[in-house]
Formats: structure tokens, C-alpha cells, sequence
């Protein structure tokens, strides 16, 4: 995948209800980091890397998430504490409501991939209100190289906008914020929330529908990577449990650290682009792979720096959620593109 600037900088996007004209479309690491410092919403730490706090959530929000219950999610989706069921005419609603918010903000775009094997790909575009954001989003799902972007048509929308806030009684959510999917009308739409595990999982969350229901693939919340060999080993765990650190192994390439597809015909492909790793007491003696990833084009979430920009992994004090997000090229020995065969290995 490129890592290049394609020359477009800006995109309509009233297709979407969207009506500011105030709009940056793919633009670079760099730019992203560099405009977020210049915001103040973020700091520089001494590695290079971009800290920002990502405010009242540090964490995901699981019973704020909905999923649309229509003729496509009805009779296939186990309803219950976990996929909470949310209205058709209660989301068009909120969906107007986001837009008429987002009409008056600067806003960073950005088209990207799903999926690293082509027989799955499913093509995104991210409309975010904040540039750091749309760096997580540049970071976690795979760049499409400028070849691709000239007819890039995106199946599935993630729509970002952290500073808007539901009324509950009204908008028909548990509280201010919220993450919504609506299947027919492919959109994951992510308010009042600035936690950017947000945005990727709700492309997660669809492909956790998508593969099984359609593609007679499993999805897995696991870690991969393959040996000298080719032999393919996946860890599953909980998150924290050690997946990014047991796949990031230097004597066996990394295939991705959260979440993949397993195919009928044995291949296991990365959904992402990046990696998004728990930070808490990282030093660079114990986990050197993922701490050297943390430079230019990485960002730190909810870190606590010194005046020096000296991050302190063990401090705590935000949240034990502490994280880091950086593309899969920040780690030397992966696989490209992210696919492995012969599962041969499988812990738990």
C-alpha cells in the first residue's frame, strides 16, 4: 500500500447531507500531525509521536452501541445487552441532526480499506471532525494507493463527530454519546465520544456481521503471525491479555495484532493497516518492537508527558487504557500484504 499524497485535497461531500465546504480529503501523516499541534489539541512527545487526550472517554462505551434493527439485521442479529437494537426513524433523525452539526466545522476525509485479502476488501470513507482522528483512521485501516483512489467508491461510511452531543430523550440513546450501525444504509455513525477505538471498531463490529452472514468467513478478535516456514500461529485473548506483544515477535513476521478474517480455504487475512497497543508500563527492554514504533506518525492516547515531552508509561493517573496507534510499516518484519496460510498454531 502507498504512503504517498495523492494530489486532491479537498471533496464534496453533500452526497451526505453535508454541506461545509470546508474540507480536507487525504492528506498526509504529517499534514494530520502538524495541524493538530497548530489546534492545540495536541502535543509533540519526545519520539516524535503525536499525544492528544482523547477527553471524557477513554475507552469504549459498550452500552452505547446500536445497531439499526431492519430487514437486513432483524432475524440475523442476537439482540440483547450486547447488540442493542436502535430505530430506523430514530437514526435518520440523529443522523440529520449530526450533519446539520457538522455543516459549520473544518472537516478531515479520508478513503481507506478494509480487509487485506482483495476477495474481502471493503472500501471506507472516514468524515472526521478532528485532524487527529482522521491520522487513527489513516493509521488503522489499509491506504489505498493513488491508482485505487482514482475510482474509489466506498462501500461504508464512518461518520466521527466527537463534540456533538445527543439528548437522550430525544435522540433515543442511553446518554450523550453513542455508536450506531445501520446496515442498509452502511454507515457507522460515532457521536460525543473523542476515544478513537470507536472508529475502527465500528467498521469491526460490521465486518463481525458482513464475513459470517455473507462471505462464510469467521471473524476473530485475535493476533496472527507466520514463521520462517510459513506456518501461521493466531492468539486469541481478551484485550490487555498480551496479543500485540506475543504477535510482535521478531523472529516470525507480523500478520496484524486485533482483528482478522478465516477463510473456508484456510487463509487468515488483517482487517487493519495498523496497530493499536496498550501502552501501560511499556519500556523499550521489554516490548522493543512496539516501543520503536512509537515515533513520527504514531499517536499516543491519554499518555502523561513531562515539559520535555517525556512520556511517563507508567503513570496511570488518565487512565489504564493508555494506547498507541501506528501503521503496520512502523514494525520491520511483517507480511505484505497481510495474509498468512496453514494455520498451524492456535492459543488461548
Amino acid at each position: 500500500m502507498s504512503t504517498s499524497n495523492p494530489t486532491t485535497k479537498s471533496i464534496s461531500l453533500k452526497e451526505y447531507g453535508i454541506k461545509s465546504e470546508n474540507v480536507h480529503y487525504q492528506l498526509s501523516p504529517l499534514e494530520l500531525h502538524d495541524v493538530t499541534l497548530k489546534k492545540g489539541m495536541g502535543r509533540e512527545a519526545d519520539s516524535g509521536a503525536l499525544a492528544v487526550n482523547t477527553g471524557e472517554f477513554t475507552g469504549r462505551s459498550p452500552k452505547d452501541r446500536f445497531i439499526v434493527k431492519d430487514e437486513i439485521t432483524e432475524d440475523k442479529v442476537w439482540w440483547g445487552d450486547i447488540n442493542i437494537p436502535f430505530s430506523t426513524e430514530k437514526f435518520d433523525a440523529l443522523y440529520d441532526k449530526v450533519v446539520q452539526y457538522l455543516d459549520e466545522k473544518e472537516l478531515f476525509v479520508r478513503d481507506c480499506i478494509a480487509c487485506a485479502d482483495d476477495d474481502y476488501r471493503l472500501d471506507i470513507r472516514v468524515i472526521n471532525e478532528y485532524p487527529w482522528s482522521n491520522l487513527f483512521a489513516y493509521n488503522m485501516f489499509l491506504r489505498p494507493s493513488d491508482e485505487q483512489l482514482k475510482n474509489f467508491d466506498p462501500e461504508w461510511t464512518v461518520i466521527n463527530a466527537p463534540g456533538f452531543k445527543a439528548d437522550a430523550e430525544i435522540d433515543g440513546t442511553r446518554q450523550h454519546n453513542f455508536a450506531i450501525l445501520n446496515f442498509t444504509r452502511k454507515i457507522a455513525l460515532i457521536g460525543g465520544t473523542g476515544y478513537t477505538g470507536e472508529i475502527k471498531k465500528g467498521i469491526f463490529s460490521a465486518l463481525n456481521f458482513i464475513l459470517p452472514v455473507y462471505k462464510n468467513t469467521l471473524p476473530m478478535h485475535c493476533s496472527a503471525n507466520v514463521g520462517e516456514e510459513g506456518d501461521t500461529a493466531i492468539f486469541f485473548g481478551l484485550s490487555g491479555t498480551g496479543k500485540t506483544t506475543l504477535s510482535t515477535d521478531p523472529t516470525r513476521r507480523l500478520i496484524g495484532d486485533d482483528e482478522h478474517g478465516w477463510t473456508e480455504d484456510n487463509r487468515v487475512f488483517n482487517f487493519e493497516g495498523g496497530c493499536y497497543a496498550k501502552v501501560i508500563n511499556l519500556s523499550e527492554e521489554s516490548e522493543p518492537e512496539i516501543y520503536g514504533a512509537i515515533k513520527k506518525g504514531a499517536i499516543l492516547e491519554n499518555v502523561i508527558m513531562d515539559d520535555d515531552g517525556k512520556v511517563d508509561f507508567s503513570d496511570i493517573s488518565i487512565t489504564q487504557n493508555t494506547r498507541v496507534s501506528y501503521p503496520l510499516y512502523h514494525i520491520d518484519n511483517i507480511m505484505e500484504p497481510s495474509i498468512g496460510d496453514n494455520v498451524k498454531n492456535i492459543f488461548f
